[in-house]
């Protein structure tokens, strides 16, 4: 009862990143609310789920095995976390800003008229104090996000719903082991107390699934590149950096909008949140968006020819100079000592 509970997406065996990512969160929440943190699972042969999430400080693992439940299911997910949720009455509930989560989140939302932020990129828990009736509430979720664009961060509150309801971008979360050895309880549902036969009524036949041929969120390297780069032809410097020391091109909202790179690639509050040992950014003015998809880099290298740029106050290395006479050196040098 009113404790948190992450809905953990299951495929191929192992529970997605996103989902451990949530818990790691949760656990530091439910620390702070001096609740238990709860996980939910649905899928087929889920033996060996729970082993993935304990360590991730889950108290409770919920688990509804059937193997109707291999794949992703509107119909049936939904009616099994609504009804979940209806039983445990959690006081928090998070999904991953994934396909699946965006789609399940307004369902489960609607049904419980509990209110859902999406595309969050933060969680705290604080006070609130309503401006119209004064009353306070204590140990409200914070749910923050990027509004307007990634304009400006907006921070939303939910007093009275329960429960409150987000879902969270994967990557601007840590994943971190609570410990290794932490043990919590399994409890197996009952699938057909929770759906209904009708809930089937669609069957998956055939199911293809093209993986991304981009990487960006677990590349060790980015090479990074701006609207500064200048044009499509020179982002292939960086393609061509990037195949040289084994990396991965990324690149800056205004530099997608420009039509340099596709989207996939973009870094930042509206893009992709990473985490590389090496950032080399190539062009990039820095502002607030970008620099809040890479600020924890554990080494940023800025290439750009103005030195008032903000990301350089981010830098540990700024080389002031154009792009296009910068990185072709940089890959010359390369080649010759990596021999």
């Amino acid at each position: 009862m009113n404790n948190i509970i992450v809905y953990c997406e299951f495929e191929d065996g192992k529970v997605a990143d996103v989902s451990l990512e949530l818990l790691t969160k949760g656990r530091s929440l439910a620390n702070q609310l001096g609740c238990k943190l709860e996980a939910l699972i649905i899928g087929k042969d889920l033996k060996n789920a729970p082993s993935q999430v304990f360590p991730y400080g889950a108290d409770v693992v919920y688990l509804a095995d059937d193997a109707r439940l291999e794949h992703y299911q509107t119909l049936p997910h939904s009616s099994i976390v609504i009804k979940l949720f209806q039983e445990q009455q959690p006081q928090i509930a998070f999904m991953g800003a994934t396909t699946v989560g965006r789609d399940l989140g307004p369902r489960v939302s609607s049904a419980l008229h509990s209110g859902l932020t999406a595309d969050c990129t933060n969680l705290e828990i604080g006070p609130h104090t309503d401006a119209k009736s004064g009353k306070e509430y204590q140990n409200l979720l914070y749910q923050i996000r990027p509004a307007f664009g990634g304009n400006i961060i907006a921070t939303i509150v939910n007093p009275e719903c329960r429960p409150q309801m987000a879902t969270v971008r994967e990557g601007v979360m840590r994943k971190e082991i609570f410990d290794a050895n932490h043990k919590g309880e399994i409890v197996n549902l009952d699938v057909n107390k929770y759906v209904k036969a009708e809930d089937f009524v669609v069957s998956i036949i055939e199911r293809h699934i093209e993986k991304s041929k981009i990487n960006i969120k677990n590349s060790p390297i980015i090479v990074a590149g701006g609207y500064g780069v200048g044009s499509k032809e020179n982002f292939q410097l960086l393609f061509d950096l990037a195949n040289a020391i084994s990396a991965e091109v990324g690149a800056s909202r205004a530099a997608v909008d420009a039509g340099f790179v596709e989207h996939e690639r973009q870094i930042g509050q509206t893009g992709v949140t990473v985490r590389p040992k090496l950032y080399i950014a190539c062009g990039i003015s820095g502002q607030i968006q970008h620099i809040a998809g890479m600020q924890e880099s554990s080494m940023i290298i800025s290439i750009n020819n103005d030195p008032e740029a903000p990301i350089n106050k981010i830098a540990d290395y700024v080389i002031v100079g154009n792009v296009e006479d910068v990185l072709p050196k940089m890959i010359k040098y390369y080649k010759q000592n990596s021999k």
